[in-house]
């Protein structure tokens, strides 16, 4: 086999999830790969759940201090063998013929930088296919995720992406931020790469348990596009806004509706398209109607968050030092 891919998983107190990420990797169809975990000062490894499966899978199982979900892939990044990095989280897990497909799609079209989609698996929880139907719907999010309609140009992100040892030579490695893997993929691209959507090489990613959780991520997600917007000016596109305008909308609508109830209607047409578009894709009547209420968690999570932070970050100015301070981080 030509080339060697080495998958790089940063651990923090998860043997759980890796037992299950391990079992999918030791049925793969082509076993052309090397697994590199890097436990991050864990206080509950996972080195014991990894183990019990190198008979079928080579691994590399590392042990080092808490310093965040960067510098441990980057310490993977150094250790690995492979000649293609391929990053998935803990929390995934890989259909068995995931390397299969990668190895032929960068046969018939090499590229330096992939990503590719995930998708809610038949074993998860309602909750978690709830969360990936806010997570993947064009209603939600645009499709940027690697939907099949796209309002905005696809990022790899970091539970399901690759590239080359040669991109990792030369951009060097992800820098310890929130959204990292959209700066690590801006970064890419404007080193003169093209990091493309694999849409046949997906993953199953489990995400949030709980939407309480749900909302604590997609409200950070809200305020690191300010971030990333003050790193890269210009980056910010319509779809990013797209949340934002929704929750101010929404509030206007829902204080309009106390003098006429008419103002409501926008809204619940709205909710109504999530809910059939919902029950289509989950097939299922209970998980399509937990699906609406996990699209409200994303999109007024996400909203505030971003409003958040562009008053905070950029009509008040607070956000340069920040901005700076990344920049200074060289992603070792």
């Amino acid at each position: 086999m030509d080339t060697l891919f080495s998958i790089i998983v940063p651990v923090y107190n998860r043997p759980d999830e890796v037992k299950e990420l391990m079992a999918s990797l030791a049925c793969q169809t082509d076993h052309g790969f090397e697994v590199v975990i890097v436990e991050d000062g864990s206080t509950t490894p996972c080195k014991a759940e990894a183990e019990a499966y190198s008979p079928a899978v080579a691994l590399q199982y590392f042990y080092k201090d808490n310093e965040g979900r960067s510098p441990a892939r980057n310490y993977g990044m150094d250790h690995a063998q492979g000649d293609y990095f391929i990053f998935v989280d803990s929390d995934c897990i890989l259909p068995p013929d995931y390397i299969e497909r990668l190895r032929l799609a960068l046969s018939e079209k090499w590229r330096d930088c992939f990503g590719g989609p995930d998708d809610a698996h038949d074993s998860f929880t309602d909750t978690q296919k709830a969360i990936n139907f806010a997570m993947t719907s064009f209603l939600t999010t645009g499709g940027i995720r690697g939907g099949k309609v796209q309002m905005e140009k696809f990022v790899p992100r970091t539970f399901n992406m690759g590239f080359s040892r040669d991109v990792y030579e030369k951009v060097g490695g992800f820098r310890e931020m929130f959204s990292e893997d959209i700066d690590m993929s801006t970064r890419i691209r404007l080193a003169g790469y093209a990091p493309e959507l694999i849409r046949d090489v997906k993953v199953y990613h489990k995400r949030r348990g709980s939407l309480a959780k749900f909302w604590r991520q997609v409200h950070v997600f809200g305020m690191s596009r300010i971030t990333l917007q003050l790193l890269y000016p210009g980056s910010m596109k319509a779809v990013h806004w797209a949340p934002a305008i929704f929750v101010i909308g929404a509030v206007g609508m829902i204080i309009a509706a106390f003098f006429n109830p008419i103002w409501l209607l926008p809204l619940a047409a709205y909710i109504l398209a999530l809910w059939i578009t919902a029950i289509i894709s989950t097939r299922s009547l209970k998980v399509g109607s937990m699906a609406v209420a996990a699209s409200m968690v994303q999109l007024w999570g996400y909203g505030t968050g971003f409003i958040r932070a562009y008053v905070w970050k950029i009509l008040l100015r607070h956000g340069r030092d920040e901005a700076q301070e990344i920049k200074m981080r060289k992603g070792k």
